[in-house]
């Protein structure tokens, strides 16, 4: 383990944890904050393209140099209920470096407001929209947290619906069963800096509006998982998700999804979105690769 990765864990620990009760998010959830603006590194080495779908902002990132024609659709995290941060432009920017892919990152609806109902909608519209501009290239979906969840949602939606499927999933620390009721998660609890049980399942019950918190487009590790695209799972050890991410791999491999499941075992939530981390530089790198060799297949 890095001394980076020992100094950050410990800088996040200080944070009050917003999750740790439902009041806690509640009282946070009275002053919402607006998205993290574009950072001015992007803006120079990338076509900005902005347009509103359904009410919503949609950001497409090109790179202006070494572009491959790879399309990404990146979903940022937050428990669906707090905006896009800086960190998830860190990681953007990252995976933008290593590909060459273009990002289309969609700010979909947070709840309580909006619904994953609301967000499906959204997102098919702007799915069906990248797949018309990739042609013949490979389209990724990515995701961090509950963005990630979200990713694992719309492949299902996809082939459910029997849209051309993704080309891969790429996913990091992934909130794949918002009901927080693995009983594996209790003994991880006070190891994470982050993240606590009874606030992300208040979350998750908002989010889920009228369908049920199990439902497959809210909790996709009650899918049966089979048909979906090759997944590749970036997770840190001192994390609560990582005991449904390692049930999500299992029950994925048993389903004849290749899923692959990578642990730093130091590693904090979402860990890739601090890139001083030496842990997090070679996550990118790695999945960077997945993204830039289907690009040559």
């Amino acid at each position: 383990m890095s001394l980076a990765m020992n100094l950050t864990r410990a800088l996040l620990r200080a944070r009050p944890n917003v999750f740790r009760t439902e009041q806690t998010l509640r009282t946070a959830l009275r002053h919402p904050r607006p998205d993290a603006p574009l950072p001015s590194s992007l803006r120079r080495t990338c076509t900005v393209t902005r347009r509103t779908v359904d009410g919503h902002e949609v950001i497409t990132l090109t790179p202006m140099q070494g572009g491959t024609g790879t399309e990404v659709i990146y979903l940022h995290g937050g428990a669906y209920v707090r905006p896009l941060v800086a960190a998830h432009w860190r990681i953007v920017a990252a995976l933008i470096r290593r590909t060459g892919a273009t990002f289309t990152v969609p700010l979909y609806g947070l709840a309580p407001r909006y619904t994953a109902d609301d967000a499906y909608r959204f997102l098919d519209t702007v799915y069906r929209a990248v797949l018309q501009r990739a042609g013949d290239h490979p389209v990724f979906l990515s995701g961090d947290s509950c963005g990630a969840g979200l990713a694992v949602g719309l492949a299902i939606h996809c082939r459910d619906e029997g849209l051309r499927p993704p080309t891969g999933l790429i996913l990091f620390s992934p909130w794949v069963d918002v009901t927080m009721t693995n009983p594996r998660v209790a003994a991880l609890t006070a190891r994470d800096p982050m993240l606590a049980p009874a606030g992300l399942a208040a979350a998750g019950r908002d989010w889920a509006g009228p369908r049920a918190v199990t439902d497959p487009l809210v909790s996709p590790l009650h899918d049966t998982l089979a048909d979906l695209p090759p997944t590749w799972i970036y997770q840190g050890g001192h994390d609560i998700f990582l005991p449904d991410a390692e049930a999500f791999t299992t029950k994925a491999n048993t389903a004849g999804t290749p899923t692959t499941l990578h642990v730093w075992p130091s590693a904090f939530h979402v860990f890739v979105g601090a890139g001083w981390i030496p842990e997090a530089r070679r996550a990118l790198d790695e999945a960077g690769g997945r993204i830039r060799s289907a690009g040559r297949d």
